[in-house]
Parts: structure tokens; C-alpha cells; sequence
């Protein structure tokens, strides 16, 4: 159980430095720290897939009027873990604006070596997402809800890809960012040559792909690769990799990225006997 709450009337108290202007330092970052919003994603945040994958809670912020419907919840943190409450005037100062949800914790990123290290500790029979280029939160906390859904063992970005743990992505992923194993860091063409040299088929996901994402056979392992939203992977991917489409009718472009990413991997899923 975490520890007894305890209130607080100040927005400068140093023991909620951490959470103060939460939409400035989403820019600016928590050095390795990070902000989990709202109810779903703290449960997210309690849960052993969270641990396991080298998460964990340093301190809770709560709306006065929120602590006994969360009670459960907060059941699922150690006593080591302070909890704080405060009131609605308090709370948006310490936030910087209106915080209707009056659900916030503060988090710990995993080791840089543990995410440096998955490709290392996949199973041997493996489904990853790998992204390179995707700059939009919206759609990368999507991603990984997708991930979650259709059982993927991990999410790979690039390095030019945007932090999974901005405040948004975490919310709109309902927490998959922290139950999804990922890395962030390599350069997209290092990064899928790792994964190739790991035993993975790489298929690269594009609306010029050489066969339907339907098509697509079976395999030990599969990796499923994303580009960024507009201008889908460059040339230079799309000719060192296989290519497979999702066959749409004439007179769209593309399917946003998060979109797609759910339907290839359904499919790709289905090839690989993961959901029925």
C-alpha cells in the first residue's frame, strides 16, 4: 500500500518540485524522469509489466476529491512511494493550467543499458513494431496501444522519432508505452540492420509495397517497419527491405500511420497464429 497521503497547500512545496509546469518540461525534460496522467495510466504505472520493464513510481500528485475513488489503485504502490493531495487551486498552480483529470504521477525511465540491451532479450519467436521518423505523439502513443493489442514483444524508434514518454503519448497509449518494451536511439538504416542481423524479416510498411500486408507469410521472426507521417520511409529503406501495402481504394494517398499500423498488425498477427 503507499504511504498515507499528505497534503499540501503550496504550489512551491519543494516535494512536488517535480511536478511543477508539467507542459513546459514535457519540452524541456525531467532528466529521466517522467509524468503519467490520469487514472488508467497510473494503474498502468502499479502494474508488474511496468516494473518488469524498469518503471517505477518516485511520487503521486491527486486532486483532493479524487483519493477515495482510487483507493484500489493506490493499493498497488509501496509505502515507499509519497502521495500528495491538494486542491484544485493548488493543483493547477503546481500544473500551469487546468488539470480537469487531477490524476498525476511522477515516474522513472528504465536504465539507458535495459533499453540499450532488448533487441538482446527478445524471445526467440518475436512480432516488433520499428518506427523511424515518427515525430507526432498522438500518433506514437497510438502505436503502441496497437502493440499492446495485437501482442508485439517490443517497439524500436529511431532516433529521430519522438519520446514515447511525452506526457500525451503515455495518455493516449492508456499506458501500453509502459507495459510495450521499447528502445529509442538508433539511427533508422543501423537500426534495421540490427534487427535483420537478429533473425527478423524485415517488411517495410508503404502504400508502393510490393504485396498486401495480407500476403505476408509467417515467420519466427517479423518486423513490421513504420515512417514518418506524410512522407512514409525513404527510398533508401524501401530498397534495402521487403515492402508490403494495405490495399485501399483509389483516391487516398495513405492511411494515417497509427492506422496502419493497427491493421498490419492484426494481419501480421494472424500469420503468426497471436490472436484468432
Amino acid at each position: 500500500m503507499a504511504a498515507t497521503p499528505v497534503r499540501i497547500d503550496d504550489p512551491a512545496d519543494p516535494r512536488i518540485a517535480g511536478f511543477v509546469s508539467i507542459r513546459e518540461r514535457d519540452l524541456t525534460g525531467r532528466e529521466g524522469l517522467f509524468i503519467a496522467e490520469g487514472t488508467v495510466v497510473l494503474r498502468m504505472l502499479g502494474q508488474p509489466a511496468a516494473l518488469a520493464n524498469g518503471f517505477a513510481a518516485e511520487s503521486i500528485l491527486l486532486l483532493e476529491n479524487r483519493l477515495s475513488g482510487i483507493a484500489d489503485i493506490l493499493d498497488s504502490f509501496p509505502d515507499t512511494v509519497p502521495v500528495y493531495v491538494a486542491s484544485q487551486a493548488v493543483f493547477d498552480a503546481v500544473a500551469g493550467f487546468n488539470m480537469h483529470r487531477g490524476v498525476l504521477a511522477l515516474g522513472r525511465k528504465p536504465p539507458v543499458e535495459r533499453t540499450a540491451s532488448l533487441m538482446d532479450r527478445l524471445p526467440e519467436t518475436s512480432l516488433v513494431l520499428a518506427g523511424c521518423g515518427l515525430s507526432n505523439h498522438d500518433n506514437v502513443g497510438s502505436i503502441f496501444r496497437n502493440a499492446a493489442a495485437f501482442g508485439a514483444d517490443a517497439v524500436f524508434l529511431d532516433e529521430t522519432s519522438c519520446d514515447p514518454l511525452y506526457r500525451k503519448a503515455i495518455r493516449v497509449s492508456v499506458g501500453s508505452v509502459l507495459s510495450v518494451p521499447f528502445s529509442r536511439g538508433f539511427a533508422a538504416q543501423v537500426m534495421l540492420e540490427r534487427l535483420a542481423a537478429a533473425g527478423f524479416e524485415i517488411w517495410g510498411l508503404s502504400p508502393r509495397g510490393a504485396v498486401s500486408v495480407s500476403a505476408v507469410p509467417a515467420a519466427r521472426r517479423i518486423a513490421l517497419v513504420l515512417g514518418t507521417e506524410g512522407e512514409g520511409l525513404p527510398a533508401s529503406i524501401l530498397s534495402s527491405f521487403r515492402t508490403a501495402r494495405i490495399p485501399q481504394r483509389p483516391g487516398l494517398d495513405s492511411l494515417n500511420v497509427a492506422t496502419a499500423s493497427g491493421i498490419a498488425l492484426y494481419q501480421i498477427a494472424l500469420a503468426m497464429g497471436r490472436v484468432g
